[in-house]
Protein backbone atom coordinates (compact mmCIF):
# COMPACT_ATOMS: atom_id res chain seq x y z
CA UNK A 1 0.00 0.00 0.00
CA UNK A 2 1.51 3.44 -1.11
CA UNK A 3 2.11 6.02 1.57
CA UNK A 4 -0.68 8.32 0.43
CA UNK A 5 -3.20 5.58 0.41
CA UNK A 6 -2.29 4.52 3.91
CA UNK A 7 -2.65 8.23 4.93
CA UNK A 8 -6.15 7.99 3.41
CA UNK A 9 -6.98 4.61 5.52
CA UNK A 10 -5.83 5.98 9.03
CA UNK A 11 -7.94 9.40 7.98
CA UNK A 12 -10.88 7.34 7.23
CA UNK A 13 -10.26 5.25 10.85
CA UNK A 14 -10.05 8.28 12.69
CA UNK A 15 -13.74 9.61 10.91
CA UNK A 16 -15.16 6.15 12.49
CA UNK A 17 -13.42 6.70 15.69
CA UNK A 18 -14.82 9.86 16.24
CA UNK A 19 -12.49 11.52 18.33
CA UNK A 20 -12.73 14.60 19.69
CA UNK A 21 -11.13 17.47 17.11
CA UNK A 22 -11.03 21.15 16.68
CA UNK A 23 -12.35 21.74 13.73
CA UNK A 24 -12.13 25.77 13.38
CA UNK A 25 -7.86 24.74 12.50
CA UNK A 26 -5.96 23.05 10.13
CA UNK A 27 -7.06 21.10 6.80
CA UNK A 28 -10.68 22.40 5.86
CA UNK A 29 -10.62 18.54 3.42
CA UNK A 30 -9.48 16.89 6.42
CA UNK A 31 -12.32 18.38 8.63
CA UNK A 32 -14.49 17.83 6.15
CA UNK A 33 -13.78 14.21 5.85
CA UNK A 34 -13.47 13.54 9.47
CA UNK A 35 -17.19 14.86 9.94
CA UNK A 36 -18.74 13.32 6.62
CA UNK A 37 -17.70 10.24 6.66
CA UNK A 38 -19.54 8.93 10.07
CA UNK A 39 -22.78 11.37 8.82
CA UNK A 40 -22.86 9.92 5.39
CA UNK A 41 -22.97 6.94 6.87
CA UNK A 42 -24.95 7.17 10.11
CA UNK A 43 -27.22 8.39 6.96
CA UNK A 44 -26.80 5.84 4.68
CA UNK A 45 -28.02 3.60 7.70
CA UNK A 46 -31.21 5.92 7.62
CA UNK A 47 -31.74 5.22 3.59
CA UNK A 48 -30.96 1.83 4.07
CA UNK A 49 -33.83 1.53 6.47
CA UNK A 50 -36.36 3.18 4.27
CA UNK A 51 -35.50 0.69 1.83
CA UNK A 52 -35.76 -2.15 3.65
CA UNK A 53 -39.24 -1.09 5.30
CA UNK A 54 -40.32 -1.04 1.81
CA UNK A 55 -38.54 -4.65 0.42
CA UNK A 56 -40.10 -6.15 3.42
CA UNK A 57 -43.33 -4.84 3.04
CA UNK A 58 -43.71 -5.42 -0.99
CA UNK A 59 -42.94 -9.12 -0.33
CA UNK A 60 -46.88 -8.68 0.81
CA UNK A 61 -47.78 -8.79 -2.29
CA UNK A 62 -50.66 -6.39 -1.41
CA UNK A 63 -50.87 -2.90 -2.78
CA UNK A 64 -53.11 -1.38 0.01
CA UNK A 65 -50.23 -2.84 2.24
CA UNK A 66 -47.24 -0.46 0.01
CA UNK A 67 -49.90 2.33 0.01
CA UNK A 68 -50.19 2.09 3.81
CA UNK A 69 -46.61 2.88 4.17
CA UNK A 70 -46.87 5.70 1.93
CA UNK A 71 -49.51 7.76 3.19
CA UNK A 72 -48.87 7.34 6.57
CA UNK A 73 -45.17 8.33 6.08
CA UNK A 74 -46.34 10.86 4.40
CA UNK A 75 -48.09 12.60 7.28
CA UNK A 76 -45.04 11.27 9.29
CA UNK A 77 -43.07 13.31 7.35
CA UNK A 78 -44.77 16.62 9.41
CA UNK A 79 -43.07 14.73 12.65
CA UNK A 80 -39.42 14.42 10.97
CA UNK A 81 -39.73 17.99 10.12
CA UNK A 82 -40.19 18.42 13.69
CA UNK A 83 -37.59 16.43 15.24
CA UNK A 84 -35.21 17.63 11.98
CA UNK A 85 -36.15 21.35 12.67
CA UNK A 86 -35.33 20.95 16.40
CA UNK A 87 -31.86 18.85 15.80
CA UNK A 88 -30.66 21.50 13.36
CA UNK A 89 -31.46 24.19 16.34
CA UNK A 90 -29.68 22.07 18.93
CA UNK A 91 -26.79 21.61 16.09
CA UNK A 92 -26.27 25.09 15.68
CA UNK A 93 -26.44 26.08 19.29
CA UNK A 94 -23.78 23.56 20.42
CA UNK A 95 -21.32 23.85 17.52
CA UNK A 96 -21.82 27.72 18.20
CA UNK A 97 -21.00 27.13 21.79
CA UNK A 98 -18.32 24.55 21.14
CA UNK A 99 -16.75 26.92 18.84
CA UNK A 100 -16.75 29.68 21.49
CA UNK A 101 -14.81 26.62 24.05
CA UNK A 102 -17.95 26.74 26.31
CA UNK A 103 -18.98 23.50 26.80
CA UNK A 104 -20.64 23.63 29.70
CA UNK A 105 -23.14 25.98 27.88
CA UNK A 106 -23.60 23.94 25.28
CA UNK A 107 -24.37 20.54 27.89
CA UNK A 108 -27.35 22.88 29.10
CA UNK A 109 -28.57 23.43 25.45
CA UNK A 110 -28.55 19.74 24.75
CA UNK A 111 -30.58 19.15 27.97
CA UNK A 112 -33.15 21.68 27.17
CA UNK A 113 -33.99 20.42 23.03
CA UNK A 114 -34.50 17.05 24.95
CA UNK A 115 -37.01 18.40 26.72
CA UNK A 116 -38.70 20.11 24.12
CA UNK A 117 -38.43 17.00 22.15
CA UNK A 118 -40.27 14.75 24.58
CA UNK A 119 -43.17 17.23 25.11
CA UNK A 120 -43.88 17.48 21.71
CA UNK A 121 -43.55 13.45 21.50
CA UNK A 122 -46.23 13.42 24.06
CA UNK A 123 -48.89 15.37 22.06
CA UNK A 124 -48.39 13.53 18.79
CA UNK A 125 -48.58 10.24 20.65
CA UNK A 126 -52.33 10.82 22.03
CA UNK A 127 -53.01 12.16 18.41
CA UNK A 128 -52.28 8.97 17.33
CA UNK A 129 -53.76 6.77 19.58
CA UNK A 130 -57.23 8.47 18.93
CA UNK A 131 -57.38 9.64 14.94
CA UNK A 132 -55.05 7.00 13.20
CA UNK A 133 -57.74 6.01 11.13
CA UNK A 134 -58.95 9.38 10.43
CA UNK A 135 -55.63 9.98 9.22
CA UNK A 136 -55.81 7.92 6.42
CA UNK A 137 -59.08 8.34 5.69
CA UNK A 138 -57.80 12.31 5.27
CA UNK A 139 -55.25 11.13 3.09
CA UNK A 140 -57.48 9.02 0.19
CA UNK A 141 -57.25 5.98 1.33
CA UNK A 142 -60.45 3.67 1.13
CA UNK A 143 -62.20 2.23 3.80
CA UNK A 144 -60.68 -1.51 3.04
CA UNK A 145 -57.29 -0.37 3.40
CA UNK A 146 -58.18 1.98 6.45
CA UNK A 147 -60.31 -1.17 8.49
CA UNK A 148 -57.46 -3.73 7.20
CA UNK A 149 -53.76 -1.55 7.70
CA UNK A 150 -54.50 1.50 9.87
CA UNK A 151 -52.67 -0.38 12.79
CA UNK A 152 -49.56 0.40 11.16
CA UNK A 153 -50.27 4.11 10.88
CA UNK A 154 -51.22 3.75 14.91
CA UNK A 155 -47.79 1.92 16.25
CA UNK A 156 -45.55 5.02 13.97
CA UNK A 157 -47.77 7.67 15.01
CA UNK A 158 -47.56 6.58 19.31
CA UNK A 159 -43.69 5.41 19.09
CA UNK A 160 -43.01 9.18 17.28
CA UNK A 161 -40.96 9.82 20.59
CA UNK A 162 -38.11 7.32 18.92
CA UNK A 163 -38.03 9.31 16.03
CA UNK A 164 -38.30 12.43 17.81
CA UNK A 165 -35.03 11.81 20.28
CA UNK A 166 -33.26 9.88 17.50
CA UNK A 167 -32.82 12.40 15.36
CA UNK A 168 -32.59 15.26 18.61
CA UNK A 169 -30.16 13.86 20.07
CA UNK A 170 -28.20 13.29 16.62
CA UNK A 171 -28.07 16.75 16.23
CA UNK A 172 -26.40 17.22 19.71
CA UNK A 173 -23.52 14.73 18.81
CA UNK A 174 -23.17 16.74 15.65
CA UNK A 175 -22.70 19.93 16.77
CA UNK A 176 -20.27 18.94 19.26
CA UNK A 177 -18.38 17.31 16.07
CA UNK A 178 -18.97 13.38 17.98
CA UNK A 179 -20.56 12.30 14.70
CA UNK A 180 -19.34 9.10 15.07
CA UNK A 181 -21.89 8.16 17.65
CA UNK A 182 -24.72 9.74 16.13
CA UNK A 183 -23.27 6.97 13.36
CA UNK A 184 -23.44 4.22 15.94
CA UNK A 185 -26.80 5.10 16.79
CA UNK A 186 -28.58 4.83 13.87
CA UNK A 187 -26.52 1.58 13.11
CA UNK A 188 -27.84 -0.08 15.84
CA UNK A 189 -31.62 1.15 15.29
CA UNK A 190 -31.33 0.69 11.77
CA UNK A 191 -29.70 -2.57 11.91
CA UNK A 192 -32.14 -4.01 14.06
CA UNK A 193 -34.84 -2.87 12.46
CA UNK A 194 -33.98 -4.59 9.24
CA UNK A 195 -33.51 -7.58 11.00
CA UNK A 196 -36.86 -7.57 12.59
CA UNK A 197 -38.30 -6.32 9.93
CA UNK A 198 -39.29 -10.31 8.53
CA UNK A 199 -39.95 -11.44 12.40
CA UNK A 200 -42.41 -9.19 12.51
CA UNK A 201 -43.97 -8.49 9.19
CA UNK A 202 -44.33 -12.87 8.39
CA UNK A 203 -43.81 -13.85 11.62
CA UNK A 204 -41.39 -16.09 13.08
CA UNK A 205 -41.82 -19.06 16.18
CA UNK A 206 -43.73 -17.45 18.45
CA UNK A 207 -43.92 -14.30 17.14
CA UNK A 208 -46.98 -14.03 14.95
CA UNK A 209 -47.30 -12.72 11.44
CA UNK A 210 -48.54 -8.96 11.93
CA UNK A 211 -48.46 -8.10 8.23
CA UNK A 212 -47.63 -4.83 7.44
CA UNK A 213 -48.51 -3.62 11.07
CA UNK A 214 -45.31 -5.27 12.06
CA UNK A 215 -43.01 -3.12 9.81
CA UNK A 216 -44.67 -0.45 12.15
CA UNK A 217 -43.40 -2.91 15.51
CA UNK A 218 -40.43 -3.87 14.47
CA UNK A 219 -39.60 0.42 13.76
CA UNK A 220 -40.29 0.81 16.86
CA UNK A 221 -38.21 -1.27 18.71
CA UNK A 222 -35.01 -0.62 16.61
CA UNK A 223 -35.29 3.32 17.33
CA UNK A 224 -36.00 2.75 20.95
CA UNK A 225 -32.69 0.48 21.36
CA UNK A 226 -31.21 3.18 19.52
CA UNK A 227 -32.32 5.96 21.73
CA UNK A 228 -30.99 3.79 25.06
CA UNK A 229 -27.62 3.76 23.39
CA UNK A 230 -27.27 8.26 23.17
CA UNK A 231 -28.72 8.18 26.37
CA UNK A 232 -26.12 6.01 27.63
CA UNK A 233 -23.67 7.89 25.66
CA UNK A 234 -24.53 11.29 26.80
CA UNK A 235 -24.90 10.47 30.41
CA UNK A 236 -22.34 7.82 31.09
CA UNK A 237 -19.74 8.08 27.75
CA UNK A 238 -16.62 9.94 26.64
CA UNK A 239 -18.31 12.44 24.22
CA UNK A 240 -17.52 16.07 24.65
CA UNK A 241 -20.93 16.50 25.83
CA UNK A 242 -22.02 14.61 28.95
CA UNK A 243 -25.06 15.26 30.89
CA UNK A 244 -25.27 15.02 34.26
CA UNK A 245 -27.40 15.78 37.58
CA UNK A 246 -25.72 19.42 37.44
CA UNK A 247 -26.96 20.40 34.44
CA UNK A 248 -30.40 19.19 33.83
CA UNK A 249 -32.25 21.85 35.15
CA UNK A 250 -35.19 23.20 33.08
CA UNK A 251 -34.25 26.29 31.82
CA UNK A 252 -36.95 28.57 30.38
CA UNK A 253 -34.62 31.18 28.66
CA UNK A 254 -32.53 28.57 26.46
CA UNK A 255 -35.43 26.70 26.09
CA UNK A 256 -37.13 29.68 24.18
CA UNK A 257 -33.99 30.86 22.73
CA UNK A 258 -33.66 26.84 21.41
CA UNK A 259 -37.48 27.30 19.95
CA UNK A 260 -37.00 30.48 18.38
CA UNK A 261 -33.85 29.08 15.99
CA UNK A 262 -35.20 25.63 15.69
CA UNK A 263 -38.94 27.29 14.11
CA UNK A 264 -37.26 28.25 10.75
CA UNK A 265 -35.72 24.79 10.59
CA UNK A 266 -38.91 23.01 11.59
CA UNK A 267 -40.64 25.51 9.23
CA UNK A 268 -38.89 24.76 6.51
CA UNK A 269 -39.58 20.42 7.20
CA UNK A 270 -43.00 21.23 7.46
CA UNK A 271 -43.02 23.12 4.59
CA UNK A 272 -41.65 20.72 2.61
CA UNK A 273 -43.27 17.56 4.21
CA UNK A 274 -46.75 19.00 3.81
CA UNK A 275 -46.27 19.72 0.20
CA UNK A 276 -45.03 16.19 0.18
CA UNK A 277 -48.10 15.31 1.92
CA UNK A 278 -50.28 17.21 -1.66
CA UNK A 279 -48.43 15.45 -3.73
CA UNK A 280 -49.21 12.17 -2.79
CA UNK A 281 -52.96 13.76 -1.98
CA UNK A 282 -52.62 14.47 -6.04
CA UNK A 283 -51.27 11.27 -7.53
CA UNK A 284 -54.04 9.43 -5.06
CA UNK A 285 -56.49 10.58 -7.36
CA UNK A 286 -54.83 8.20 -9.62
CA UNK A 287 -55.31 4.53 -7.83
CA UNK A 288 -53.55 2.46 -5.43
CA UNK A 289 -50.40 1.37 -8.30
CA UNK A 290 -49.37 5.09 -8.54
CA UNK A 291 -48.72 5.63 -4.97
CA UNK A 292 -47.05 2.42 -4.59
CA UNK A 293 -44.95 3.28 -7.41
CA UNK A 294 -44.44 6.49 -5.80
CA UNK A 295 -43.55 5.06 -2.38
CA UNK A 296 -41.06 2.53 -3.68
CA UNK A 297 -39.67 5.06 -5.69
CA UNK A 298 -38.96 8.20 -3.10
CA UNK A 299 -37.54 5.30 -0.98
CA UNK A 300 -34.96 4.62 -3.39
CA UNK A 301 -34.19 8.17 -3.88
CA UNK A 302 -34.47 8.43 -0.38
CA UNK A 303 -31.71 6.07 0.28
CA UNK A 304 -29.31 7.96 -2.78
CA UNK A 305 -30.11 11.28 -0.59
CA UNK A 306 -29.42 10.77 2.49
CA UNK A 307 -25.71 9.82 2.32
CA UNK A 308 -25.36 13.66 0.45
CA UNK A 309 -27.08 15.29 3.73
CA UNK A 310 -24.42 13.82 5.41
CA UNK A 311 -22.38 16.28 3.93
CA UNK A 312 -24.70 18.74 4.06
CA UNK A 313 -24.67 18.16 7.59
CA UNK A 314 -21.32 18.02 8.12
CA UNK A 315 -21.17 21.68 6.72
CA UNK A 316 -23.32 22.94 9.46
CA UNK A 317 -21.42 21.55 11.96
CA UNK A 318 -18.35 23.24 9.94
CA UNK A 319 -19.98 26.64 9.80
CA UNK A 320 -21.38 26.95 13.49
CA UNK A 321 -17.76 25.58 15.14
CA UNK A 322 -15.85 28.52 12.78
CA UNK A 323 -18.26 30.96 13.57
CA UNK A 324 -18.15 30.97 17.24
CA UNK A 325 -14.37 30.89 16.45
CA UNK A 326 -14.75 34.03 14.98
CA UNK A 327 -13.44 32.68 11.20
CA UNK A 328 -16.04 33.74 9.08
CA UNK A 329 -13.73 33.22 5.98
CA UNK A 330 -13.36 29.94 6.83
CA UNK A 331 -16.96 28.98 7.22
CA UNK A 332 -17.80 29.99 3.59
CA UNK A 333 -14.84 28.26 2.19
CA UNK A 334 -15.71 25.00 3.87
CA UNK A 335 -19.39 25.58 2.31
CA UNK A 336 -18.17 25.51 -0.98
CA UNK A 337 -15.34 22.74 -0.75
CA UNK A 338 -18.18 20.35 0.77
CA UNK A 339 -20.75 21.36 -1.99
CA UNK A 340 -18.71 20.07 -4.53
CA UNK A 341 -17.42 17.08 -3.30
CA UNK A 342 -21.35 16.69 -2.64
CA UNK A 343 -22.45 17.72 -6.26
CA UNK A 344 -19.76 14.93 -7.43
CA UNK A 345 -21.41 12.22 -5.51
CA UNK A 346 -24.83 13.16 -6.94
CA UNK A 347 -24.18 13.65 -10.57
CA UNK A 348 -22.72 9.73 -10.21
CA UNK A 349 -26.09 8.99 -8.62
CA UNK A 350 -27.97 10.59 -11.52
CA UNK A 351 -26.46 8.69 -14.32
CA UNK A 352 -26.90 5.10 -11.99
CA UNK A 353 -30.79 5.85 -11.65
CA UNK A 354 -30.95 7.24 -15.46
CA UNK A 355 -29.54 3.63 -16.57
CA UNK A 356 -30.74 1.24 -14.00
CA UNK A 357 -34.29 2.18 -12.87
CA UNK A 358 -35.87 -0.90 -14.65
CA UNK A 359 -33.61 -3.27 -12.60
CA UNK A 360 -33.66 -1.61 -9.30
CA UNK A 361 -37.86 -1.21 -9.13
CA UNK A 362 -38.23 -4.63 -10.37
CA UNK A 363 -36.00 -5.47 -7.05
CA UNK A 364 -39.42 -3.91 -5.30
CA UNK A 365 -42.77 -5.03 -7.33
CA UNK A 366 -43.38 -7.10 -10.50
CA UNK A 367 -46.95 -5.55 -11.02
CA UNK A 368 -46.65 -4.12 -14.02
CA UNK A 369 -48.43 -0.46 -13.27
CA UNK A 370 -46.88 0.13 -9.99
CA UNK A 371 -43.53 -0.47 -11.91
CA UNK A 372 -44.17 1.96 -15.03
CA UNK A 373 -45.18 4.86 -12.17
CA UNK A 374 -41.53 3.95 -9.86
CA UNK A 375 -39.33 3.66 -12.97
CA UNK A 376 -40.83 7.17 -14.36
CA UNK A 377 -40.69 8.80 -10.88
CA UNK A 378 -37.31 7.29 -10.19
CA UNK A 379 -35.93 8.92 -13.49
CA UNK A 380 -37.33 11.99 -13.51
CA UNK A 381 -36.76 12.97 -10.06
CA UNK A 382 -32.62 12.12 -10.14
CA UNK A 383 -32.54 14.58 -13.06
CA UNK A 384 -32.44 17.61 -10.31
CA UNK A 385 -29.50 15.92 -8.26
CA UNK A 386 -27.23 17.97 -9.36
CA UNK A 387 -28.77 21.63 -8.47
CA UNK A 388 -29.96 19.68 -5.32
CA UNK A 389 -26.41 18.84 -4.06
CA UNK A 390 -25.51 22.52 -3.54
CA UNK A 391 -28.86 23.63 -2.83
CA UNK A 392 -28.80 20.93 0.41
CA UNK A 393 -25.48 22.08 1.32
CA UNK A 394 -26.01 25.56 1.61
CA UNK A 395 -29.51 25.09 2.84
CA UNK A 396 -28.37 23.11 5.96
CA UNK A 397 -25.46 25.85 6.14
CA UNK A 398 -27.93 28.66 6.91
CA UNK A 399 -28.90 26.37 9.36
CA UNK A 400 -25.67 26.10 11.07
CA UNK A 401 -25.36 29.89 11.05
CA UNK A 402 -28.55 29.99 13.19
CA UNK A 403 -30.13 31.90 10.40
CA UNK A 404 -32.82 29.41 10.01
CA UNK A 405 -35.23 32.04 8.35
CA UNK A 406 -33.60 32.53 4.72
CA UNK A 407 -33.73 28.83 3.85
CA UNK A 408 -37.48 28.62 5.37
CA UNK A 409 -38.95 31.52 3.31
CA UNK A 410 -37.11 30.19 -0.18
CA UNK A 411 -38.93 26.51 1.27
CA UNK A 412 -42.16 28.46 1.09
CA UNK A 413 -42.09 30.22 -2.03
CA UNK A 414 -40.33 26.80 -3.69
CA UNK A 415 -43.04 24.41 -2.56
CA UNK A 416 -46.21 26.08 -1.84
CA UNK A 417 -46.48 29.04 -4.27
CA UNK A 418 -44.27 27.08 -7.08
CA UNK A 419 -44.31 23.19 -6.69
CA UNK A 420 -47.63 21.89 -5.75
CA UNK A 421 -49.78 24.67 -8.10
CA UNK A 422 -46.99 23.37 -11.17
CA UNK A 423 -48.19 19.69 -10.43
CA UNK A 424 -51.26 19.89 -10.07
CA UNK A 425 -51.69 21.93 -13.15
CA UNK A 426 -49.38 19.58 -15.36
CA UNK A 427 -51.11 16.98 -13.51
CA UNK A 428 -54.84 17.67 -13.93
CA UNK A 429 -54.86 20.72 -16.60
CA UNK A 430 -52.68 20.16 -19.23
CA UNK A 431 -53.39 16.03 -18.64
CA UNK A 432 -49.64 14.84 -17.67
CA UNK A 433 -51.21 12.27 -15.04
CA UNK A 434 -48.32 11.12 -12.55
CA UNK A 435 -45.45 12.59 -15.10
CA UNK A 436 -46.71 15.91 -14.55
CA UNK A 437 -46.64 15.15 -10.64
CA UNK A 438 -42.96 13.61 -10.84
CA UNK A 439 -41.91 16.52 -12.83
CA UNK A 440 -42.72 19.60 -10.56
CA UNK A 441 -40.50 17.75 -7.94
CA UNK A 442 -36.86 18.30 -9.71
CA UNK A 443 -37.67 21.28 -11.31
CA UNK A 444 -38.96 23.25 -8.01
CA UNK A 445 -35.80 21.73 -6.02
CA UNK A 446 -33.21 23.08 -8.67
CA UNK A 447 -34.96 26.32 -8.93
CA UNK A 448 -34.34 26.47 -4.54
CA UNK A 449 -31.21 25.48 -4.91
CA UNK A 450 -30.31 28.66 -7.24
CA UNK A 451 -32.12 31.19 -5.31
CA UNK A 452 -30.32 29.67 -2.08
CA UNK A 453 -26.60 30.26 -3.88
CA UNK A 454 -27.39 33.47 -4.74
CA UNK A 455 -28.65 34.44 -1.33
CA UNK A 456 -26.03 33.10 0.34
CA UNK A 457 -23.32 34.84 -1.71
CA UNK A 458 -24.14 37.85 -0.15
CA UNK A 459 -23.03 36.84 3.41
CA UNK A 460 -25.61 38.13 5.93
CA UNK A 461 -25.85 34.77 7.56
CA UNK A 462 -22.40 35.51 8.88
CA UNK A 463 -23.86 38.00 11.34
CA UNK A 464 -26.13 35.40 12.76
CA UNK A 465 -26.28 35.65 16.28
CA UNK A 466 -27.59 32.77 18.62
Amino acid sequence: MSAKLKSYYRLFIQALKGDNQDYTVGSIDRAIVLLSVPMILEMSMEALFAVADVFFVSQLNDNDAIATVGLTESVLTLIYSLAMGLSMGATAMVARRVGEKDIKSAEVAAIQAIYIGVGLAVVISIVGIFYSEDVLRIMGASEALIEKNSGYTRWMFTGNITIMLLFLINGVFRGAGNASIAMRALLLSNGLNIILDPVFIFGFGPIPAFGVEGAAIATNIGRGFGVVFQLYHLFGGKGLIKLHAANVTVIWEIIWRLIKVSAGGTGQFLIGSASWIFLVRILSDFGSAAVAGYTIAIRIIVFAILPAWGMANASATLVGQNLGAGQPERAEKSVWRTAFFNMVFLAFITLLFLSLAVPIIEVFTQDQEVSKNGIQCLRIVSVGYIFYAYGMVVGQSFNGAGDTSTPTLISFFGFWIFQIPMAYALANWLGAGTTGVFSAIPIAESAMAVASILVFRQGKWKETKI
